[in-house]
């Protein structure tokens, strides 16, 4: 089943099932750009828009890509706001923004569905302002070893989705390739589980 198909199927539920890493995302990426200022904010995997919300309070335009079709149907009805654009994308082929005009580029729990990361990396250096950042936060390499991957649950069969594991080393190598300065990296740790990072940050500078 396709990427796409998934999580069509996915939406209706997104925002209600139990779900740790999606709620540890959300944590993780407003701890972290808490730091930054920033007006234009281009938004990978936008998915539902669980994060646009916090986004949008904080920028003067949003701009989400996902290849959902029904998650952003659900991300637009949430999210009434003229400063914000959602629009239907496949990652893995260039994408229609504007280069050298966003301060941020936000990538949340994609990478895994992405074979070709270094492209992912190249496209936001294009989009991005010289010294704009990058933020990518992403189920840990650790967790992937053990054998964890996106997956729902849909008439009482559970749906696991096509994924692709990256190291660490994997991120840190494109962010070089693509003219990133490495700014911050964080793991982070479900509260009672201590032992095996759930999620991995990064904020990378574009020179």
């Amino acid at each position: 089943m396709s990427i796409e198909i998934s999580y069509n199927i996915w939406a209706d539920q997104y925002d209600t099932n139990e779900n740790k890493t999606r709620d540890l995302d959300q944590k993780a990426t407003i701890e972290v750009l808490s730091k930054y200022s920033f007006g234009t904010v281009l938004e990978l995997g936008c998915g539902t828009g669980k994060n646009t919300e916090w986004l949008i309070k904080n920028a003067s335009e949003v701009i989400g890509l996902d290849i959902s079709g029904k998650m952003l149907a659900i991300a637009a009805n949430k999210i009434n706001n003229e400063n914000v654009t959602f629009k239907k994308a496949d990652l893995g082929k260039p994408w229609n923004a504007r280069n050298n005009y966003f301060d941020i580029v936000t990538c949340s729990l994609t990478l895994e569905h992405i074979k070709n990361v270094d492209f992912i990396f190249s496209q936001a250096s294009d989009k991005l302002k010289v010294g704009g950042k990058f933020f990518v936060c992403e189920l840990h390499p650790f967790k992937q070893y053990l054998g964890s991957k996106a997956c729902y649950e849909s008439d009482g069969e559970k749906i696991e989705l096509e994924v692709y594991q990256h190291h660490i080393s994997e991120y840190m190598d494109c962010g070089q390739n693509n003219a990133f300065k490495l700014l911050d990296l964080r793991e982070w740790f479900d509260e009672k589980n201590r032992e095996i990072p759930r999620l991995i940050s990064f904020v990378f500078e574009k020179r």
